[in-house]
């Protein structure tokens, strides 16, 4: 039974002030009193032409007052913690770590056992992908969830995870976790009931007995792994059902016009929560609301499944944020963190897929032109949120580089995105990368690129016995040049477990059976700690890249202009080789000069509008620097004006 205040609500909007003004000092009824419009609201639009709407948000509150519930003491207080520094994951002196927990160390005790090692680095946040619990035999990498309350064995047990969020507070430091929220496996709880033809299940999927419906979805539904998966429908003999399988066949797409599968998904991250995540990991979170003629993908509806999480978890768990894993075009990627009326409330992160993408552009072309276009015409994002930057992570490399970007400054969409993935799988003359093509669509052109970073920045033919020292230096500047423009763009940077010690890619991939058909897995290597030893050794590769990135992540947590809230455009500094990053707002101003070519050569930097006619200082090396500035081959600068 719902208390006053709550009911209150279902029928009476505006809330009346005897909620709006609560006596209780009981924390959840007065997060639940501010925040219950931002439940209702979506809602309503959801669900608002069902006769039970009512119950659904009674519902979603019970979800959220037996979560408050469960939340330990400790958490609540580092919720009132966070609360008073609510841009803890804005500020400059954050740096994530994303890692397999069995390749890193063989599963969460052994991750806990290398916190020394992420610490030594700089690192902040830890992302450890995915943890719960998957089907056997086949899994996407372990996003074919089977249970949403159960680690994967193979890495430990759920206390085990609890402990390694715990460990991580102690530090100061943030856990990131999965939550797979468009689909399940084909063997959780809901899809084997539904299989066996239980009705309240096959209604948490999309299940038709014909194809005349899958027949017309498909009429405008891409294909997302062509080459293994195509179509966007699976058969199930036993149960003489099509069963909606956007991913994989053993991935079942989950019904969010079902209200229980929103309440059943909501209950799931505040459990995630409560086990002490910091940051939740919406995966797929482009797909999960399904409309008929398009492509199913960044409906509206789905930005209101988010606005209702979200709220929830701030009743719930405010130390807690969601991170939208949205790899999507431009125009629809902004819209994660909230736009209109309902900006500032869907997710606080996103991935900035687009600034990775013609990060390797401009490497590849010694051009930064098309980079700086795309980000100047890339939305500003709120104030509250940010991004998330990065140079390589788990999944391939796909050129999100539309036609109209790339006319922008003079080039063919198509021929430019197959000449990235020529050149990236080593095919184009004078490549330095070594990778590979993953899920070539002849029907497309789109060819995706596998590899780790520092094979595809070159490392792996520089070492190779037809490799040389100029070679090998060229690759290492590369991996520090990426770096630090992941570092210095704005926002939350992200270090891809390996690349802090410059590892390559693993060619032995498809010896595991399970990863046979999938060479994403070569830049998924397991750590190599005998290697991860030389980063104490000079002069070795592992010291440079290790200490690099040391440098390069203390530098950055002393400069405040680095904070995500600070707005930063590219300029235009005469010379298309180097990419001039200016963030400028009250916090104060900095300019960062990156060449991106094997060049050495000097930019005037009162051309473009930086409009500084005075000495420079640069932060990486504290030398002083006048209005002309000398740009190694390969080299960043992070400038600020002297006093």
């Amino acid at each position: 039974m719902l208390d006053p205040p709550q009911q209150a609500t279902r029928h009476n909007e505006p809330m009346p002030k005897s909620a709006e003004l609560p006596t209780s000092t009981d924390l959840f009824k007065i997060r639940r009193a501010a925040l219950a419009k931002e439940v209702i609201a979506p809602l309503r639009k959801l669900y608002g032409e069902r006769d039970d709407v009512d119950e659904v948000i009674d519902l979603m509150f019970e979800v959220a007052a037996k979560a408050w519930g469960e939340r330990p003491q400790a958490l609540r207080e580092l919720d009132e913690a966070r609360l008073t520094h609510p841009d803890w994951f804005q500020r400059p002196d954050q740096l994530g770590y994303v890692c397999y927990a069995d390749r890193f160390d063989g599963g969460l005790d052994g991750v806990r056992s290398r916190l020394d090692h992420l610490a030594e680095l700089g690192v902040t946040t830890l992302h450890v992908m995915p943890v719960l619990e998957p089907r056997q035999g086949p899994n996407d990498g372990g996003y074919a969830v089977a249970s949403y309350r159960r680690v994967d064995p193979r890495l430990g047990t759920m206390d085990d995870l609890r402990g390694l969020a715990s460990d991580l507070h102690e530090r100061g430091m943030s856990l990131v976790c999965d939550l797979v929220c468009n689909h399940t496996a084909a063997e959780h709880p809901w899809a084997r009931k539904a299989r066996d033809g239980k009705k309240k299940y096959r209604d948490y999927y999309w299940m038709y007995p014909d194809r005349e419906m899958p027949d017309a979805w498909e009429g405008s539904l891409p294909e997302v792994f062509p080459d293994w998966a195509p179509g966007n429908f699976t058969w199930l003999p036993d149960a003489e059902q099509w069963v909606w399988t956007t991913f994989n066949e053993y991935q079942w797409d989950l019904n969010y016009t079902n209200p229980r599968v929103l309440a059943e998904m909501v209950a799931n991250v505040c459990f995630l929560a409560n086990v002490g995540v910091d940051i939740i990991r919406l995966d797929a979170v482009a797909f999960m609301w399904k409309r008929l003629g398009t492509t199913c993908q960044n409906q509206p509806e789905a930005h209101l499944i988010v606005e209702v999480m979200r709220a929830v978890l701030r009743m719930v768990a405010p130390a807690s944020i969601l991170l939208a894993e949205a790899i999507v075009a431009p125009e629809d990627l902004v819209p994660w963190f909230g736009r209109g009326e309902s900006t500032g409330k869907e997710c606080q992160l996103a991935y900035h897929n687009v600034f990775m993408v013609t990060l390797w552009s401009a490497l590849a072309e010694h051009d930064a032109r098309l980079m700086s276009s795309v980000l100047n015409r890339m939305p500003q994002i709120p104030s509250s949120a940010s991004w998330l930057t990065y140079a390589r992570l788990h999944d391939d490399i796909g050129w999100a580089i539309t036609d109209q970007d790339a006319a922008a400054v003079g080039l063919d969409g198509f021929a430019h995105r197959a000449f990235l993935s020529d050149f990236y799988s080593g095919g184009f003359p004078g490549s330095f990368a070594v990778g590979e093509v993953f899920q070539s669509n002849p029907r497309t052109g789109d060819r995706r690129i596998s590899g780790t970073l520092a094979s595809l920045a070159g490392l792996e033919r520089a070492l190779a016995p037809s490799g040389s020292s100029t070679l090998v230096e060229h690759a290492i500047r590369r991996i520090l040049l990426v770096h630090s423009l992941v570092f210095a763009f704005g926002g939350l940077p992200l270090i891809n477990s390996g690349d802090e010690i410059g590892m390559l890619n693993d060619h032995a991939w498809a010896d595991e059976p399970s990863h046979a058909d999938d060479n994403r897995w070569m830049h998924r290597p397991v750590m190599d700690w005998d290697a991860a030893a030389r980063r104490h050794t000079p002069g070795t590769v592992e010291a440079r890249i290790f200490e690099g990135l040391q440098h390069l992540a203390a530098v950055r947590s002393t400069v405040h202009e680095f904070h995500a809230d600070t707005p930063g455009t590219a300029l235009d500094v005469g010379n298309s080789k180097v990419f001039a990053w200016h963030r400028s707002g009250p916090r104060g101003r900095i300019l960062v000069l990156a060449n991106v070519t094997d060049e050495d050569f000097s930019v005037d930097t009162m051309h473009g509008g930086a409009g500084h006619d005075g000495e420079w200082i640069d932060l990486l090396t504290g030398e002083k620097q006048g209005r002309i500035v000398r740009l190694d081959a390969y080299m960043t600068r992070w400038l600020r004006p002297a006093e």
